[in-house]
């Protein structure tokens, strides 16, 4: 038994355009996270002020005592391990979507900050980390010089 197909001359165009799409969006993203399958990554808001980067992250469910903070001159680094809850006898559960296991997020800054000076608290789920700018991320803008 053969089948006809209905002749679209647009379809490898349509197909070409949302590859192109997908990869635009890759390259006017590149804050957002890779995700592997049952990984958490947490969702950021970066911030920056005269004198200091402020990050904000979603760290539902984590204490401060699961949470790894590292900060190197032009990096965040954020990560945790969450534990799974233990199944109780006689609960069956109808749908898991929380994940457990380790997390890291690596945030790359915008300028140099002073990782000495961090300031970090974690407050209804939020972690908000500040960070003052280095010395030399603070320098005045160049003076323009003219040519007598």
């Amino acid at each position: 038994m053969s089948y006809l197909m209905r002749l679209d001359p647009f379809r490898g165009l349509t197909r070409m355009q949302r590859e192109m799409d997908r990869l635009m969006r890759s390259f006017l993203t590149p804050m957002e996270p890779e995700l592997e399958e049952g990984v958490r990554v947490p969702s950021v808001d970066i911030a920056e002020t005269e004198q200091e980067i402020v990050v904000k992250a979603e760290m539902p469910g984590i204490s401060k005592d699961q949470l790894d903070i590292q900060v190197l001159p032009d990096t965040l680094s954020l990560s945790a391990d969450l534990s799974a809850e233990k199944e109780e006898e006689g609960r069956h559960y109808r749908c898991r979507e929380r994940v457990w296991g380790r997390f890291q997020r690596d945030i790359p800054l915008p300028v140099e900050v002073n990782p000495e000076e961090v300031r970090a608290t974690l407050e209804q789920g939020v972690l908000e980390v500040r960070m003052p700018k280095s010395e030399r991320a603070k320098a005045p803008t160049p003076k323009k010089v003219t040519i007598a």
